[in-house]
């Protein structure tokens, strides 16, 4: 099967969007398919491309035997929302027009999380007379509108209306949540053209190993008692309150909080911790993808955190796969299906969203009880390991785009 992957984020970035993408395609290629992937120059999260490449119109790698088409991009941080939506919408463009050059695929794929890529998707396979099918990891608008970056008006309501008639041109749509598939089938869709695709883990790279002393030791970290948040720093994980409970936690000389990761928040969450003088949490900015194994088996308490808003219980953070497959201590705060899921497993310790009194004590519990602790990590890779990990489901998916190939050839 020859597959034609249309996505803004792909390695050397390293968010979670670029890591499902590049993980499937790679076991694709494996299995003796043949796929190309149109993306931009790396530039994620900053706007600063990435060392080895240039801004130019077309240049072309293999990554893993993938052939990677990249365009010239529009670079800009990822914040602000009218640069972010000129960098979302000036890359849909360059993807169509740069789609020539992947000759006739059997199947179109897009990704969300920003939906203009699904847009240029729909037509790229349009043009090219194959099938689409649209991979959703993200609720747009509705993502956006929660946020506070969109209000009600004509906007909102254009971006609705694309959202139904996204929809409606996919002949298959891949969605990594079961409240995904309410949301959509909501909207009109059949529930058999909605694939349900979880993120996993790639069980080789993510498992149990010792602790990177080294790795501790030049960050000033050894003898402490680490507490991270791994990921965006952005505003789908409300980390005002993260300062806030390491101003209140400093008295504690071997407690140390630490944040691996960049985003729109970054520059804000530095001056904020600058201003109140906090020598307990150390920000370690973006860390190489290869480095992050190391870095989870390091850290003593890892922390998964959304804002207490409807859209984020629908979604399940990627990095608890990662997490839970090293068998690491982890405190989830969040609602929705990502914590009931937690809750029969039994992996991590479960608290609210933005709660700050309950973050506290979850910190001290796993401090005072490092037995309990690691008896739920054991319980986390266990279930990872029952249903979650990447290739299957990428093979998952992958059967799921020969069905729609078969329906459509058949129509």
């Amino acid at each position: 099967m020859k597959i034609l992957f249309l996505t803004h984020y792909f390695p050397p970035e390293v968010n979670a969007p670029a890591n499902r993408t590049h993980e499937h395609c790679r076991r694709w290629v494996a299995d003796g398919h043949d796929v190309t992937v149109i993306t931009g120059v790396p530039n994620h999260p900053r706007g600063r491309i990435f060392p080895g490449y240039t801004n130019r119109w077309i240049q072309e790698e293999r990554i893993d035997g993938i052939r990677v088409i990249r365009t010239w991009m529009y670079l800009t941080p990822n914040s602000g929302f009218l640069r972010r939506v000129a960098n979302y919408l000036l890359f849909a463009l360059t993807a169509v027009l740069a789609s020539p050059r992947a000759g006739r695929p059997d199947v179109v794929v897009a990704t969300s999380p920003q939906f203009f890529v699904g847009v240029a998707g729909a037509i790229v396979a349009k043009t090219k007379r194959r099938p689409f099918v649209l991979e959703i990891r993200d609720l747009w608008p509705k993502s956006i509108v929660e946020l506070g970056q969109l209000g009600p008006g004509p906007i909102l309501s254009a971006l609705e209306a694309l959202e139904r008639w996204l929809y409606r041109s996919a002949a298959g749509i891949v969605v990594n949540t079961r409240t995904f598939v309410d949301h959509i089938a909501e909207r009109g869709v059949d529930r058999d053209r909605i694939e349900l695709v979880y993120n996993g883990i790639d069980p080789e790279r993510f498992a149990p190993r010792p602790r990177n002393e080294a790795l501790l030791a030049e960050h000033d970290l050894t003898d402490r008692f680490t507490v991270a948040y791994v990921g965006t720093l952005g505003l789908a994980h409300g980390l005002t309150l993260l300062v806030d409970v390491a101003e209140r936690m400093r008295s504690q000389p071997r407690l140390r909080f630490v944040l691996i990761g960049d985003g729109a928040d970054r520059e804000k969450l530095e001056a904020d911790i600058a201003r109140r003088g906090l020598d307990n949490v150390v920000m370690l900015g973006l860390q190489p993808r290869d480095a992050m194994p190391d870095w989870i088996a390091s850290i003593d308490l890892l922390l998964v955190m959304l804002r207490d808003l409807p859209v984020f219980e629908t979604v399940i953070p990627s990095k608890i796969f990662e997490f839970l497959a090293q068998e690491r201590p982890v405190v989830l705060a969040a609602k929705g299906e990502i914590r009931r899921m937690m809750v029969e497993a039994g992996g991590a310790l479960v608290i609210d969203p933005e709660a700050e009194d309950q973050l506290v004590a979850a910190i001290e519990e796993v401090m005072a009880q490092p037995d309990a602790a690691a008896e739920r990590a054991r319980a986390g890779r266990r279930w990872v390991e029952t249903g979650f990990i990447r290739d299957d489901l990428a093979r998952r998916m992958a059967r799921f785009l020969e069905q729609i190939v078969a329906s459509e050839g058949r129509g």
